[in-house]
């Protein structure tokens, strides 16, 4: 008699604990965890559309670094130039933010850290914001006041002495 009981007791909290696990909470709301999400420049160049194409979510995830606002893809630059965007060691990322700043970021591809630098400056190549060092996931980012043809640098190798990446341009943000 004592095990029935027992049995019983043991089957009835069972039962009772079920229900509390799986029972919704009264008081909780769920909310779905929201992506972020990026719109493309108008400028935006093949290889862009290609990338952000293929992996939204990256491009998206790459933008947070720059902070809030900054949802608009100006570029994204596989690096060093002529190789094959899928096989890069490196992407640059250049967004533009909601109050017309600038944001870049160098991605690195390879495996391990390695020495990275970016650099934005002004259309006069004054007011430059720069982050340099070893790293194993991103150099920036950096930031720059007006995008209009804001030059950007970009490096990345062993050393500051042996890069395999060595990139200058005034045409990754739009020069209107």
């Amino acid at each position: 008699m004592r095990g029935k009981l027992l049995l019983h007791s043991v089957v009835a909290s069972s039962a009772l604990l079920g229900a509390l696990v799986t029972a919704p909470q009264a008081g909780a709301t769920e909310k779905p965890i929201e992506k972020p999400t990026v719109t493309l420049s108008a400028d935006a160049d093949a290889n862009t559309r290609m990338i952000v194409a293929e992996d939204p979510s990256a491009v998206a995830a790459a933008a947070t670094i720059c902070g809030a606002g900054f949802d608009k893809v100006s570029q994204v630059k596989p690096l060093p130039e002529g190789v094959d965007p899928r096989e890069r060691l490196a992407a640059l990322f250049t967004y533009i933010g909601n109050n017309g700043r600038g944001c870049a970021l160098l991605d690195n591809n390879a495996v391990g850290k390695k020495y990275m630098h970016v650099g934005v400056c002004d259309i006069d190549g004054k007011n430059c914001d720069t982050d340099s060092g070893y790293f194993s996931e991103h150099a920036g980012p950096v930031y720059v006041p007006k995008v209009a043809c804001a030059p950007v640098t970009a490096k990345a190798g062993q050393s500051p002495s042996s890069l395999y990446i060595n990139f200058t341009s005034r045409y990754v943000f739009p020069c209107n």
